[in-house]
């Protein structure tokens, strides 16, 4: 299906309007930036400890000497093959963004419940160089709301991105995104977290879509992404991270 065509004098005037919107979403999105960053505090005064590559971490440690840190939560569970496609999507654009982000006070780090040879495994296969640690045998996860055990999956409800959702419509790992601050007496504070598509606008690929005549063309979220070593072969099952 193609678009009406018009006269270069018309596109100019559906343009003007178009642009009048998307300077309503600009000032939105800055109005939004302000309350994120106005959020309140939690500390974390609970103990976690992650296996990675350097021997077992705590959360702190994993700022890396830095007062801020995003945590990716990677979905890949313990008894998963390969990590999820969609995370595997936004994940191809972070290791472009490390030198700038460290540059900048910030230590981004994947987290999946995945035993560490599972993580380093797929981390190979994927070509990336980010730092990605497991929480297998930790509560993390389960604290954050991204990973879902048996009997959570046999509940009426679960929570996930902040509201009480059917499990038929969960799964034993979900993508998010967290932040954490840790001052110089070494406390450590959860400040914000996102879910479900809440970490769509790191996706570099689906800003660039966007602006492409026919945008996404997608029948549901994402169903056109593979992981990126899988578009010759034969279409697989949509991503996970709907």
């Amino acid at each position: 299906m193609q678009n009406e065509v018009v006269s270069r004098e018309e596109w100019l005037e559906a343009r003007r309007a178009l642009l009048a919107k998307e300077k309503e979403a600009t000032k939105l999105r800055d109005s939004v930036n302000a309350a994120r960053l106005a959020l309140p505090w939690v500390k974390v005064d609970k103990d976690y400890v992650f296996e990675t590559p350097e021997g077992r971490k705590s959360l702190a440690d994993l700022f890396d000497g830095r007062s801020q840190l995003l945590i990716y939560h990677f979905m890949l569970g313990p008894d998963w093959d390969a990590g999820c496609t969609g995370c595997s999507f936004l994940s191809d654009h972070v290791d472009g963004a490390l030198p700038h982000l460290n540059h900048h006070d910030v230590t981004w780090v994947a987290v999946s419940r995945a035993p560490l040879d599972k993580i380093a495994a797929y981390k190979q296969r994927m070509g990336w160089k980010f730092p990605w640690v497991s929480s297998f045998g930790s509560d993390f996860n389960f604290d954050y709301h991204v990973s879902f055990s048996p009997e959570d999956l046999a509940k009426d409800k679960v929570f996930y991105n902040f509201t009480p959702m059917q499990p038929a419509d969960a799964n034993d790992e979900l993508p998010g995104l967290s932040a954490f601050y840790r001052n110089d007496k070494g406390e450590v504070f959860h400040t914000y977290s996102s879910y479900a598509r809440g970490p769509e606008e790191l996706i570099g690929t689906l800003m660039i879509l966007d602006r492409a005549p026919k945008g996404r063309n997608e029948d549901s979220t994402m169903n056109f992404v593979r992981r990126h070593d899988e578009y010759e072969e034969a279409a697989k099952a949509p991503s996970c991270c709907h």
